[in-house]
């Protein structure tokens, strides 16, 4: 039979919302299979790091380069340096038969989802508008002017969740962990992603 194509796995959501710490739950569970997508970088590699384990290291000039060719899924410059994703490694990896799973902020899921519109999109949404301010409010690292353009931002990104085929309510780390793995799953037994694999199956039984 042939390898199932694996799926593009898009986790978003608000500033704030436990993102990262979902993601990390989900990849610290012994039954996760998923690929986590290696992002490239032109920061400066640090102590311990591998090129292509953490990130693919480029300079500017090759960053620049590859996004003239369109080589990204999505990209952004912060803090002088540019992130983005591959689309070569996504698709490479996605054709091997592995899903592939990308944590980013709702403005890169608007790129993704131009490139990939048959990407699983899950939105990570929090109990209450409250819950994610408090959040944003008990990180005690910025300014009080910085945490009203990012309560701004947030409100702003749910009402962006129309963009997506799932939400899942992060009020406890273990059941948005579980909802968005089961969601997955769900996903991979879909008629459209098996019949066509099922068909040849009947025609070669037939020759």
């Amino acid at each position: 039979m042939d390898t199932e194509k694996g799926l593009l796995i898009v986790l978003s959501g608000p500033s704030g919302v436990g993102k990262g710490t979902v993601r990390k739950a989900i990849f610290d569970d012994p039954t996760t299979n998923f690929e986590y997508s290696i992002s490239m970088t032109t920061r400066k590699m640090r102590d311990g790091e591998v090129d292509g384990v953490d990130y693919f290291f480029k300079s500017k000039e090759e960053f620049e380069a590859l996004i003239e060719q369109d080589a990204f899924i999505e990209y952004a410059e912060y803090v002088g340096n540019y992130y983005g994703t591959p689309v070569d490694y996504v698709r490479n990896t996605m054709e091997s038969g592995k899903d592939v799973f990308l944590e980013i902020e709702v403005e890169g899921a608007k790129q993704v989802r131009k490139k990939f519109p048959e990407a699983l999109f899950i939105f990570l949404a929090p109990p209450t508008m409250e819950h994610l301010e408090a959040r944003l409010i008990g990180r005690g690292t910025e300014s009080d002017e910085v945490i009203k353009h990012r309560i701004s931002e947030a409100r702003k990104e749910v009402e962006m969740m129309n963009l997506y085929d799932y939400v899942v309510i992060n009020d406890e780390v273990i059941h948005a962990k579980n909802k968005v793995q089961t969601i997955v799953e769900a996903e991979h037994c879909k008629r459209e992603r098996i019949e066509s694999r099922f068909r040849k199956m009947i025609l070669e039984a037939k020759k």
